[in-house]
């Protein structure tokens, strides 16, 4: 059993000393003033604006992408199907869990919500359904059903995101090329039945955990879709980037391209961009947070979203540690749980899950307490769950980055030969190699990861005080209330740097 080497304990103390700095620091000075952030879009850059507007406002490159990964799709579904059951030499498996899922994450900080723009589930779906390449298809190819009140929320995709979670730790399918793709073909079918009854994409904006966790992730991300000209929308009548065209789709949820402040729905699509007639949509860069800082609005649902978010993704770097087989098999003894361990893994899993939220609920009930009858303790929750999400973002990336970049290698034999035919599982030797050569030297490793875990802390702190200071405007208050929320962010960057600092069993 080969394993990751962990985070040396010298960089752990750096980080821990710049946190305890920080957390006396914002103690002091626990105010936050609220501050012009400079932003530009790419659209007014000089000599590339116009072919930024040219390449939002046209949609044969987006097409040529989809296409691309709609290949990559049929691949690993035709691989998994019908490849070799070694998942270090079967594409469905190293694409799908090695490659997509872990570069992904990290994607996002540098593309936003990008990658809903080229989905291959969406893109199936639409052609399916709409039987349209990339124009508006006809009224009558889908029910057009409105989605009930009760499930437009972000609670189903938190559901599926837990369901993802337990069968890819649980039944263990980031191991199983057959399983991989029956899930792949189960994500399209859900995809495509939710267009055929539902209005728009109620699957991309309620159910899709994968784009929900794109979405959360994206408000931290310096990159977003939004006006060239704020006033030319503040001026517009007839919201094409919303109704559409008669060509062009509407936003497929439900958004103003005006009146949009975060990032969490939008899709990228490049709905609004293809249907203005003013050509005024466009990429545009501001700093890491600056959206999270100022612009989330807190809702109940988005905040559960963030707690298990933050869980999970704590979760993953549990489930690969070298004691927790070892619980999980001790607890199997205890209730006699059967052979696959899925009763132990799945009470791990919940306690996991249920620690986190609970030490949450009772440090807010104390901020509660001392907020008094001003806020009510459901606002007071919704309101400082953002201060998690770099927390799980940071953490999220450092961890993927040991899967990202010292399991990849071999990755150009897999994609020639992507069913594996005719090869073995890797030998002792081969998988050494891999373990002691991965792509960037370990030190850049362990510098990026705790370089990632300081900056998430650092954001979650800034991300606090500005939502402190909107609480109350009472200096002393907004101390206290600092006391309990600097708290549990201290306690989950200890818990992750512990993770990250644990020699990590090796995926594949």
């Amino acid at each position: 059993m080969m394993m990751h080497p962990g985070l040396p304990a010298a960089w752990v103390e750096t980080v821990l000393l710049a946190v305890l700095l920080l957390t006396a620091w914002v103690l002091r000075t626990p105010g936050y003033h609220a501050h012009s952030t400079p932003t530009i879009s790419l659209a007014n850059l000089p000599g590339m604006g116009s072919m930024v507007r040219a390449i939002v406002s046209q949609p044969w490159i987006q097409l040529a992408l989809r296409l691309i990964m709609v290949g990559f799709f049929i691949m690993i579904i035709v691989s998994g199907l019908f490849g070799t059951p070694v998942p270090e030499r079967n594409a469905a498996t190293v694409l799908t869990w090695t490659l997509w899922w872990t570069g992904l994450i990290i994607a996002v900080y540098f593309t936003g919500s990008a990658w809903c723009a080229i989905c291959p589930w969406d893109a199936l779906a639409t052609w399916l359904v709409r039987r349209r390449w990339w124009k508006r298809g006809n009224a009558s190819s889908s029910m057009n059903l409105r989605v009930p009140k009760w499930m437009r929320s972000i609670w189903p995709a938190l559901w599926m995101f837990v369901g993802l979670t337990w069968l890819e730790l649980g039944v263990g399918i980031t191991t199983n090329p057959y399983a991989t793709a029956l899930l792949a073909m189960l994500i399209l079918v859900l995809t495509t039945a939710s267009l055929a009854i539902f209005e728009r994409k109620a699957f991309c904006r309620y159910f899709c955990s994968i784009g929900r966790t794109i979405g959360m992730y994206a408000e931290l991300s310096p990159v977003a879709v939004r006006p060239v000209d704020y006033d030319i929308c503040a001026n517009c009548k007839t919201l094409e980037c919303y109704h559409g065209t008669d060509e062009i789709e509407p936003c497929p949820t439900h958004l103003v391209m005006g009146r949009i402040k975060q990032n969490t729905y939008c899709t990228s699509c490049g709905a609004c961009s293809q249907s203005c007639p003013y050509q005024n949509v466009a990429w545009r860069l501001r700093p890491t947070g600056t959206e999270a800082i100022r612009d989330v609005r807190p809702h109940w649902d988005a905040a559960w979203f963030i707690l298990g978010l933050l869980s999970l993704t704590s979760f993953h770097g549990i489930t690969m540690m070298p004691f927790w087989e070892q619980w999980v098999r001790s607890l199997a003894v205890v209730i006699n749980d059967s052979g696959q361990l899925l009763t132990s893994f799945s009470i791990g899993m919940f306690v996991s899950m249920l620690v986190p939220v609970a030490l949450y609920a009772g440090l807010i009930q104390i901020a509660y307490r001392i907020v008094g009858n001003s806020t009510e303790y459901k606002r007071l929750f919704s309101s400082l769950a953002i201060t998690m999400l770099p927390l799980a973002f940071t953490y999220h990336i450092a961890h993927n980055l040991n899967h990202l970049l010292r399991e990849s290698r071999g990755l150009s034999g897999v994609i020639f030969n992507p069913l594996g035919q005719g090869t073995l599982p890797l030998s002792v030797a081969e998988t050494h190699f891999r373990h002691m050569n991965p792509l960037l030297s370990e030190n850049v490793i362990f510098t990026l990861q705790a370089g990632l875990m300081l900056a998430g802390f650092w954001l979650a702190v800034r991300i606090m005080r500005s939502r402190i200071t909107r609480l109350s405007a009472d200096s002393l208050i907004q101390r206290m209330i600092s006391i309990p929320v600097l708290f549990f962010l201290s306690s989950v960057t200890l818990f992750n740097l512990w993770l990250l600092m644990q020699p990590m069993i090796m995926r594949m």
